[in-house]
């Protein structure tokens, strides 16, 4: 979209990037650890069967030159990163957390219904992907501190079932 910022337009050209199957490890997600390290993942980071939807986060911030947060590999550690965001003022490229059973996700706001938030995120089916994920596991809404927010809420049709599995 014109509106969208670099780093979601990074994003979606990650859209369809998976895990490799079994015991193998994607070339692709692994290099998006070692590219940011761990400094800014807060560990070492070699396998894509640990979540790495942060990793995907913080891999498209700093395309844009946009400091991740510290632990990025931790979803919920994107809860106070950068600026708040009120629902209303959401625009694609926003930063959502969500809870879920046994930690947290985290991806890029690109729309939402009356229940969901539409959200670009990897790990989402072990895949980058767009997912409906219900408003209600919503914990936290952020935007990169010094940038401004540009866009606005964008309405889209409830056409997936919600997901329930970002792990």
């Amino acid at each position: 979209m014109v509106t969208d910022p670099k780093w979601l337009k990074v994003a979606r050209t990650k859209l369809g990037t998976k895990e490799a199957a079994g015991s193998a490890n994607s070339a692709t997600i692994l290099g998006w650890a070692k590219r940011l390290g761990t400094r800014v993942l807060g560990m070492v980071y070699n396998a894509d069967s640990v979540p790495w939807c942060g990793v995907f986060v913080a891999y498209c911030l700093q395309d844009d030159g946009i400091e991740p947060v510290s632990i990025a590999v931790r979803a919920t550690s994107w809860s106070t990163w950068g600026l708040s965001l009120r629902p209303e003022r959401l625009a694609p490229g926003a930063v959502l957390v969500f809870e879920r059973p046994g930690g947290g996700h985290v991806g890029f706001y690109v729309g939402e219904d009356a229940t969901a938030y539409h959200v670009l995120g990897g790990n989402q089916g072990d895949a980058v992907t767009i997912a409906r994920i219900a408003k209600d596991r919503c914990i936290a809404r952020r935007w990169p501190a010094g940038r401004p927010v540009i866009g606005r809420p964008i309405q889209m049709a409830a056409r997936k079932p919600i997901s329930t599995d970002e792990a």
